[in-house]
């Protein structure tokens, strides 16, 4: 699957990925391969991924907005924490 995060100022990942999980705003869900096409709103929390190399990345968020669809994630972030 190939995600990019984006914030209004900078793209903060872009790559190929086996699994994201995500804060949604009802409830943390996450994405692997051949997910249904979906749009949520995320809340606060952590976007975790898991790349092709099973390295583990984690993004603490503020909030956004999610799409998952024929294997392609884009997600917009309001901001990273550091």
């Amino acid at each position: 699957m190939k995600v990019e995060i984006i914030s209004p100022v900078e793209k903060i990942y872009t790559g190929e990925i086996k699994l994201l999980q995500v804060p949604g705003s009802l409830g943390s869900f996450q994405v692997l391969k051949n997910h249904a096409p979906i749009v949520s709103t995320l809340r606060e929390g952590v976007i975790r991924i898991i790349d092709q190399t099973d390295r583990e990345s984690r993004f603490p968020v503020t909030g956004g907005v999610i799409e998952v669809k024929k294997n392609r994630i884009v997600v917009l972030v309001e901001t990273v924490k550091s």
